[in-house]
């Protein structure tokens, strides 16, 4: 009999409401094995802080495993400094970083199926002296990944990203012919090998309104965007575009679109988020390992007041599982 899927789960940023979201999962029953890299002592004290008793039970990757509401499987890794909900404190970015570390380890030895991930706080990250833009680019760079790709997901509308966490003025320059074609072809191919899509359709977004007007409203269309997509097409991929970014969108366009891929971060996912947030999952593809996490961030202010919502983390959880199944059923 297949083993339950084992995954790693990280809470993020500390002061945030990552522990929260992984109180609420331990007090309730599971099917996976979820296995915390995190510190026991402030998971404990946020959740006497929400009410919850919750059994922390060091890692044994021979054992069992526990799967019961108030058990939760932890592999314990000490904070730098005491947390406070709410209040930030960039003595914990290593720690953070540590956790990540850890997991993504795991996963490329085997100790894990996949991994999942609470929400970081990039400023404060970068506040201690290490430059960070995201959980996208800094599991890449560990896992010596090429072209990592994010993609939302919500229900069945995907919207993958060209560019990720750039400031707008630096999104033009950023998509360039080779850029834009090394995603799509990692689109392409994850949708198919662990999606188990057979010939994905994807629509493409143009950068300019109106996907340029012509060249009226900006040439990248016609000088990056156009001729990449062709080039693209004689590889063999079904990709409709450009098209302009605010009609993309419509029910009529995406009836049949397999995932929509989108030139910068606030093109694609304000659409997205009002579809299903709260409810998102993001996914990291071109990663050699499967990592999931949620569609929001680290909300300070609602860390351990008890009015966390940990739907995404749920969906994320499920999702990651849904892979990992996906992958070994690939393998028989």
């Amino acid at each position: 009999m297949t083993r339950p899927a084992r995954l790693a789960l990280t809470p993020g940023e500390p002061a945030g409401v990552g522990p929260d979201l992984i109180v609420l999962l331990a007090s309730r029953p599971r099917r996976q094995r979820l296995v915390v890299i995190g510190d026991k002592a402030y998971l404990r004290e946020r959740a006497r802080q929400l009410g919850h008793v919750i059994d922390w039970m060091a890692f044994d990757p021979d054992a069992e495993g526990a799967f019961e509401a108030g058990l939760m499987e932890i592999e314990d890794r000490s904070a730098s400094v005491p947390v406070e909900p709410g209040r930030v404190d960039e003595a914990n970015a290593e720690h953070v970083l540590d956790t990540l570390r850890t997991a993504a380890a795991g996963c490329q030895t085997g100790r894990f199926d996949a991994m999942v991930t609470a929400p970081v706080h990039k400023g404060i990250i970068n506040q201690a002296g290490v430059p960070f833009s995201g959980h996208t680019e800094y599991l890449a760079w560990l896992t010596g990944a090429p072209t990592p790709v994010m993609m939302l997901v919500a229900g069945r509308l995907r919207v993958a990203l060209v560019t990720t966490h750039l400031a707008l003025r630096d999104v033009p320059d950023a998509v360039t012919r080779e850029r834009l074609a090394q995603v799509a072809r990692v689109l392409d191919r994850d949708l198919r090998s662990r999606f188990g899509v057979e010939t994905p359709h994807i629509l493409v977004a143009g950068l300019n309104p109106h996907a340029g007007e012509g060249g009226h409203l900006g040439r990248e269309e016609i000088d990056i965007i156009e001729p990449t997509l062709e080039r693209l097409r004689q590889e063999g991929l079904d990709l409709v575009g450009p098209l302009p970014a605010d009609t993309l969108y419509t029910p009529e366009l995406l009836r049949d679109a397999t995932a929509t891929l989108a030139m910068f971060h606030d093109q694609g996912l304000p659409v997205l988020k009002h579809a299903g947030f709260g409810e998102a999952v993001n996914i990291t593809l071109g990663l050699p390992i499967i990592r999931t996490s949620v569609d929001h961030g680290t909300a300070l202010e609602l860390a351990g007041t008890g009015r966390a919502r940990d739907g995404s983390l749920k969906a994320a959880v499920g999702q990651a599982t849904a892979l990992v199944d996906s992958a070994r059923a690939s393998r028989l």
